[in-house]
């Protein structure tokens, strides 16, 4: 991939990007408060301000690394997790499911409306607006807005990988009874090395490639 093909790349994929963790973390801590957890609130997480939620490593190295050195193929990140103390809820083993919940809820909501926008709006624009400014403005918002349907799409269905720290495995421990809820929230110390062993090996795949499947089967009722 040339250097030219990189910015393109980075300039499409940005914004979509940065939107897309801010609204997950946000949302993890918006239903946290409401579930009566104020810690991300107290601590300045409840922002749409992106520098609130960037990591430097998993939100701008990793990603920036893996899409040259991988041409493109491969690309993982992540954002600062939202502080949340599940002590603060009335039913932390339900409210912590709930607010994990959220994050990729809230990235398939963010798909919803990229769809929309480009279905409703840009598309008809498109055939309005004089050559130059379609070119200019409306094609490159239209490729922004497939790339946050795409983002979103994927970022949902890897955070569902039911293995804790990710959302889906803290989904499930919300699902299980008490005691293997305790046993399997164990192995969290350890989880995100799971998921790299997971995604290195390809065994992710088997189940984030048919959640995104299924989500973009879901988009098109839209």
């Amino acid at each position: 991939m040339d250097f030219s093909s990189i910015l393109r790349q980075l300039a499409i994929y940005a914004l979509p990007v940065l939107i897309a963790i801010t609204f997950h973390e946000l949302s993890h801590g918006f239903i946290a408060n409401k579930l009566g957890d104020p810690t991300a609130k107290m601590m300045g997480r409840l922002t749409i301000n992106p520098l609130a939620h960037i990591d430097p490593v998993g939100t701008i190295l990793m990603p920036m690394l893996l899409l040259i050195f991988t041409n493109g193929q491969f690309v993982f990140g992540y954002a600062k997790p939202v502080p949340i103390n599940p002590m603060n809820f009335k039913n932390p083993k339900r409210d912590m499911a709930i607010s994990a919940a959220g994050g990729p809820m809230t990235n398939v909501l963010l798909a919803v409306v990229s769809l929309l926008i480009l279905k409703f709006v840009v598309f008809p624009l498109s055939a309005f607006v004089p050559e130059g400014v379609g070119a200019k403005v409306l094609e490159p918002l239209a490729m922004m807005l497939r790339s946050s349907i795409i983002i979103n799409v994927v970022l949902a269905s890897f955070n569902l990988i039911p293995i804790p720290p990710l959302d889906g495995g803290r989904v499930l421990v919300g699902f299980l009874p008490y005691k293997q809820a305790i046993s399997f929230s164990r192995i969290e110390p350890f989880g995100m090395i799971i998921v790299i062993i997971l995604i290195a090996t390809g065994i992710a795949n088997y189940f984030v490639i048919p959640m995104v499947n299924l989500f973009l089967k879901l988009l098109q009722l839209f």
